[in-house]
Parts: C-alpha cells; structure tokens; sequence
C-alpha cells in the first residue's frame, strides 16, 4: 500500500456513507495524483489553464457584452458624449481582433495540456484492459479444467476461443487495417477479409468480434 490517504473538506469523493473503502481510497489517490500533476505544471501551462477558465465563464462574456457593446454605442453617437473618440471604430476592431488571437493561443496551449492527459488515461485504461484480459483468459482455463474433470459438457470450440491471449499489436493492426481500404471506420470487414488483407489470422476472438 503506497501511503495512506487522507481526505479533508475540500476532497470532492465523501468518506464512507455506503462507498466501499478500497474504492474510496482508489479514488482519492486519482485527485491525489492529479493534483500533483497540477501542481507539476510549467508556470506557462498553469497560466494558460487559468486564463481558458476565466475566458470560458459566463462573467467573462457579460464583461464583454458591456464593455464591446457601450464603446459601439459610444462611437457610433447612439449615446452622445462630449469627448470625441476620433476613428475610436478602428481601435476597438484592433483590440478585439488582438485579443482574440492571444486567447485562442492560450486555448491551444491548455488543450495540448488536456490532451497529453488524454493520452496518459488512454495508455492507463489499455494497461488495466490487457491485465483484465490476460486473468480472464486464466480463469477460464481453470474453469474449462475443472469443467472437465467434474465431467461437465462444454463447447469446447467457444472455450478454446475465450482461452486465447490476445495480442495488442496485431489487434491494432488489425484495426489500421479496418479503417482503410475497403473497410470504412464503424463497418469493420469480417475475420477472414481482415486477415487476408494482411496475410495474418485475426487478432480478434471470434466471441468478441462480432
């Protein structure tokens, strides 16, 4: 056990009231860990992330709508004032069109963030899904033996199908090989026009294919 997690007021997951402790405790060490990645953050990044916080609230788009829309009341006479503003017109196209530049730059900057964090549960999810995978084909050869041994009937093709490990590489090659050619993303070819194409057996089982 990697330390021991303490919850305090500010932790967003509430201790016990039904929630099993193990998955309390799975759950914090998460919030734990995203916040020292957050806190891990470049000076650059952490201003990005709050300025894209800021520019993406309703407060922000109020100021706005005031401040956008009084200067073209102003400039364009609808509310007189004494002191003149000149080609005021110009400057205020000027001021938003900078301003918008350097938002969209600091909107990048924080979605490259967010997607390298994408990246890092994507690899975190396949991690669990083969070792999921690989105790499940275990456990199935151990079912499928003492199936055997209490002279249970079985269909032994379906067993021998779920017993398979299956390979990550060649499941993605098998998907590469699905989204081109003749196979168009969301309507894969069948198991035998996926391995002649590539001149290798499916990766995929048979019970999970389909």
């Amino acid at each position: 056990m990697i330390g021991e997690v303490v919850m305090d007021r500010k932790d967003p997951v509430p201790s016990g009231e039904g929630m099993k402790e193990q998955l309390t405790s799975n759950i914090m060490r998460l919030v734990q860990r995203r916040r020292q990645e957050d806190a891990r953050a470049s000076p650059s990044d952490k201003i990005a992330e709050r300025i894209t916080r800021i520019a993406g609230s309703m407060t922000f788009i109020v100021l706005h709508i005031v401040f956008y829309g009084g200067a073209l009341l102003v400039l364009t006479d609808l509310i007189p004032v004494p002191i003149p503003f000149g080609d005021g017109l110009g400057l205020i196209g000027s001021v938003a069109s900078t301003e918008a530049i350097f938002l969209s730059l600091f909107v990048l900057m924080n979605q490259r963030r967010e997607e390298q964090r994408a990246d890092s549960r994507a690899d975190f999810t396949l991690h669990v899904s083969l070792l999921t995978e690989d105790e499940l084909t275990k456990l199935a050869t151990v079912i499928h033996r003492m199936a055997e041994k209490l002279d249970v009937p079985i269909d032994e093709q379906a067993a021998e199908e779920v017993e398979k490990n299956v390979d990550p590489e060649q499941v993605l090659d098998a998907l590469e090989d699905i989204g081109g050619g003749d196979g168009a993303p969301g309507h894969p070819r069948t198991d035998h026009d996926a391995g002649a194409a590539t001149g290798k057996p499916s990766a995929i089982k048979a019970s999970t294919a389909s």
